[in-house]
């Protein structure tokens, strides 16, 4: 079914229309970024249960312009014309003052405004306006209960299941663009406990849909709590370089980590990350082919035209070991005197435009999961995740994985490890890849920060690889 739009925000448009015919007149670039975002989160636990709205609820404007020194913007959730008018004048004369007084990076000219009309509205299984909460709140209670029943050692589940709608409007002189979509995520994380050890299992998955994903979640459960169980009999890692397998979750935080932060194009505008030196180079197997982009494949970071009117794409990243090119926001791309990717992504309204990832992944390559467990004499397959950081800069790695099985003449030994932490140089990682499985992948139900903070959705992922790591 098809999602319904919103009518705030088109009710709105010809305020947002005659805002930007009247500054156009005085600035050589006007853009108004609408949203309005509503859902719904349910939580059930073995302490408690609720329901409230999602945490990305908002509903407002963004206004930028560009003068001879550079951009100015301002946010607000009262359309009154006049008003805004009046307080953009007065903030880009501000900022001009101190942008010359303080020095500032030139800008070579505006933004592009080129013609596009855009109206989207994506398919769900369930709208979510007809949602039941109390039938999700009681499917939740009841396989919460179900497991906590069959297992005696879980003494803690924990149940998540969000939905939420994006509406957002783009308008400049040139640019017409609507999009309304629909993504879910859910959660399910078990605590084990036996002979005072306690273990926690994690299992996140998402979709772009609506509450449809809450039959997955429920059948996820068992599952989630039988690995809890099982991790308490983990031992710790001896810490070595071994070959290594990586299952589609933690290959997408490897992607993720190890070589998405690093080609943020921003990063290169004040020479703060490595990837700037080696664009044209090597710096993987040949083996391996990266993607980033809102219309790479359909995961919860997917979407029509980002969050300054450039429209979605798909990003290779890295051919055959090349790194081919990197993601890049519309003013960063002025100063770098590239083209927009569609990463310029916000927190929210009232926040700053940076580039940011989307859905980023390694492509499927043509290994069976069966020979690449064959190939292995002596290591470990790293399932799951935990965290992860990456020194742009430096290109040092730490991606943490909820545990690790150990394999021995090409068949699992029952050991496990957890925690696991794999660290090294990103280019020596990437490439000792020297396996990849098939099929593809995806986890979005986190959230990538801009260093610690700046929040927005992404999602990751990958087949299963093989390579060479450091494990401790």
């Amino acid at each position: 079914m098809k999602l319904n739009p919103s009518q705030y925000l088109l009710g709105q448009k010809e305020n947002c229309k005659e805002i930007i015919a009247r500054l156009s007149k005085e600035f050589s670039y006007v853009s108004i970024l609408g949203t309005d975002v509503d859902g719904a989160n349910y939580l059930v636990t073995t302490t408690k249960s609720s329901i409230g709205p999602c945490s990305d609820q908002e509903r407002g404007f963004v206004l930028r312009v560009f003068q001879d020194t550079g951009v100015s913007e301002y946010s607000f959730n009262d359309v009154d014309v006049d008003k805004v008018v009046a307080r953009v004048r007065e903030i880009a004369l501000e900022d001009r003052k101190r942008f010359l007084s303080k020095g500032y990076l030139p800008y070579a000219h505006a933004p592009k405004d080129e013609p596009a009309t855009v109206y989207s509205l994506g398919e769900v299984k369930n709208l979510p306006k007809n949602d039941d909460a109390g039938k999700i709140l009681s499917a939740l209670k009841q396989a919460h209960d179900g497991a906590i029943d069959r297992h005696e050692e879980v003494k803690f589940l924990r149940l998540f299941l969000s939905v939420t709608q994006i509406n957002k409007m783009f308008l400049s002189v040139h640019r017409d663009l609507y999009q309304s979509y629909c993504y879910a995520n859910g959660v399910a994380i078990a605590m084990a406990e036996k002979d005072e050890k306690t273990k926690t299992e994690y299992k996140g998955i998402s979709l772009l849909g609506g509450s449809e994903l809450l039959d997955t979640l429920v059948k996820e459960v068992p599952g989630v709590c039988d690995r809890a169980v099982e991790l308490l009999s983990a031992e710790r890692m001896v810490p070595g370089e071994y070959d290594i397998l990586c299952d589609p979750d933690f290959t997408g935080l490897i992607a993720h980590e190890a070589f998405g932060h690093g080609t943020e194009m921003d990063m290169f505008v004040k020479h703060r990350a490595k990837g700037e030196e080696y664009l044209n180079k090597r710096v993987a197997s040949d083996r391996l082919v990266m993607h980033d982009g809102a219309t790479a494949i359909d995961e919860v970071s997917s979407y029509a035209f980002d969050d300054e009117g450039n429209l979605g794409s798909d990003t290779v990243i890295i051919r055959n070991g090349i790194f081919k090119n990197g993601m890049c926001d519309a003013l960063s791309a002025i100063q770098l005197g590239v083209e927009p990717t569609g990463n310029g992504k916000r927190e929210s309204y009232k926040r700053k435009a940076y580039t940011r990832m989307t859905n980023t992944f390694f492509e499927g390559g043509t290994d069976s999961l069966e020979d690449m467990i064959a190939s292995i004499k002596h290591g470990y397959l790293l399932e799951g995740l935990e965290s992860g950081m990456e020194d742009p800069k430096n290109w040092g790695i730490q991606c943490v994985a909820a545990k690790a099985r150990e394999i021995k003449d090409g068949a699992f030994t029952g050991k496990i490890c957890s925690p696991v932490y794999l660290t090294g140089y990103v280019p020596d990682l990437l490439e000792s890849i020297s396996m990849i499985s098939p099929e593809v992948e995806m986890s979005g139900t986190g959230y990538c920060g801009k260093g610690w903070k700046e929040w927005v959705k992404t999602s990751t992922g990958g087949a299963y690889i093989k390579a060479k790591g450091m494990l401790s």
